[in-house]
């Protein structure tokens, strides 16, 4: 945020938050000098940060197209952050109009912009909400709206599970919003991994636990593939986020494992 950056309430000026740092990774305004520092701070570890946050949020639009393709028409998207270009309602409701998104986030920056963006959309809507409490989010009422959880419903989980520490048990979390929804239904996931650049991952787990709202936990591809059970995965299965059903046109880099995220998309099973 440019100008005076006045901090909404809510905020704590002191430490760079999640969203926001995804936001100035992306390119986007709405982020505060504290969250710039950040991103400086993991610019030095990492030159690439901003082309592995565009290669995410490539994986994204890819994703949500595969799956608007395969016939879901209502998606859950946990940990949404700031809008900006490529959102799933839009790159959703230009394939299918009427397609039914619930945005999830508990940044006060994120819920704010998310609620002007969507003030006109009869189908989509932002619950403010924390991810780790599933039963707050598919129970709110604006996702008892939209979302008939008698039909298949994808939930996506991009860059946000490695946000959520051992302790607080991520696949017990993930079997929580999956053993919410339908037979049919869908999870679309990207994770930060330490499989191949572990000292890359300590140092960028280091510096959020440092400066940010979130720690960051990386994990190997076995505890991200853990992530899906009770999911079949959708080929390639589980790889690095460049190589995912990349488009003709996406720079798929020479050593992919540089773009140190995960990702993959499966369907509930049974």
């Amino acid at each position: 945020m440019t100008g005076r950056e006045e901090v909404p309430e809510g905020v704590d000026p002191a430490k760079a938050s999640v969203a926001r740092i995804y936001d100035a990774m992306l390119g986007g305004e709405h982020n505060f000098a504290i969250d710039r520092e950040a991103l400086a701070a993991f610019t030095a570890i990492d030159p690439q940060v901003r082309a592995l946050a565009r290669a995410n949020r490539a994986f994204l639009g890819r994703a949500v197209r595969y799956l608007v393709d395969a016939g879901v028409r209502q998606f859950i998207d946990l940990g949404s952050g700031i809008p900006t270009q490529g959102n799933v309602h839009e790159v959703a409701q230009s394939i299918a109009p009427g397609t039914r998104v619930i945005y999830v986030d508990n940044d006060p920056v994120a819920v704010a912009h998310s609620a002007s963006l969507l003030a006109d959309n009869p189908d989509a809507d932002i619950v403010n909400a924390d991810i780790r409490r599933p039963a707050d989010v598919l129970n709110a009422p604006q996702a008892r709206k939209l979302i008939d959880f008698n039909e298949p419903v994808a939930v996506l989980m991009i860059t946000i599970m490695h946000f959520i520490t051992h302790e607080e048990d991520p696949a017990g979390l993930v079997a929580a919003y999956r053993d919410g929804l339908p037979a049919g239904s869908w999870l679309a996931l990207s994770h930060a991994t330490d499989q191949d650049r572990p000292g890359t991952a300590a140092a960028v787990g280091k510096l959020y636990r440092s400066k940010a709202t979130s720690p960051v936990t990386a994990r190997s591809y076995e505890g991200i593939s853990e992530l899906f059970t009770g999911f079949d995965l959708v080929p390639p299965g589980l790889v690095y986020v460049p190589l995912w059903r990349p488009d003709p046109a996406d720079d798929v880099p020479e050593n992919p494992s540089e773009y140190w995220v995960y990702a993959g998309v499966g369907r509930k099973a049974g």
